[in-house]
């Protein structure tokens, strides 16, 4: 019961800040944050910040998570890759909404402990896998939707072509050190045009992978 209530107060925050769809919002009150938080910082699940991980990565603000979720456009999308697995929330928000979430993480430990939460909250409609992110999942390609999860200098050619015709690509795209854009990309007869959102700041994409 304090679970469903602390869900609703941050549901209640995050739409103060940016209206929520009703489907968005209905992810949120399904998936514990707490249980995605490192245990020191718990106490904080609900907040609008963002918290630290292992590994020097950060769990995102909720509020983050909310708008890429929302911008990505999923009602009635089947499947969707997350470039970026993290702690694991946003890939358990993406798995209420759409039918079949495809996640990758290039930091072992991150995706292990992931791994583990997607078991426990019997979320088995996630996909998970130790890769680096930027080479995408051809095995599972196309995808109606991808979003990064980290910051990205360019989006790779390889993620393009893995993304379906008339999909939506969601990328914070780095313009300086300290100033990112979120971008959504929009594949159209086979070409991609681009729109950019807002500001934002994630932690960057890096190459390769590390156990």
């Amino acid at each position: 019961m304090i679970k469903a209530r602390n869900r609703q107060h941050l549901v209640e925050q995050i739409d103060t800040h940016f209206k929520l769809d009703a489907h968005v919002k209905e992810a949120f009150l399904q998936v514990d944050r707490e249980a995605f938080v490192p245990s020191e910082f718990r106490h904080l699940s609900y907040n609008l910040d963002a918290l630290p991980l292992a590994a020097s990565q950060w769990i995102s603000s909720p509020l983050t998570v909310a708008k890429m979720t929302q911008h990505l456009e999923l009602k009635g999308v089947d499947s969707v890759l997350e470039i970026g697995c993290g702690s694991g929330y946003q890939a358990a928000i993406l798995s209420k909404i759409c039918r079949r979430v495809f996640t990758i993480e290039r930091i072992d430990e991150l995706l292990k402990e992931a791994k583990a939460r997607f078991s426990q909250l019997e979320m088995h409609n996630i996909f998970a896998r130790f890769d680096d992110g930027q080479r995408g999942w051809k095995q599972y390609a196309p995808f109606e939707r991808i979003l990064f999860s980290a910051t990205a200098k360019e989006i790779p050619e390889v993620l393009f072509e893995q993304l379906a015709e008339g999909g939506i690509l969601i990328a914070p795209v780095e313009q300086s050190p300290d100033y990112h854009i979120i971008t959504r990309f929009y594949k159209k007869n086979g070409r991609i045009t681009s729109e950019t959102i807002e500001p934002c700041l994630f932690v960057p994409v890096l190459d390769g992978t590390r156990k």
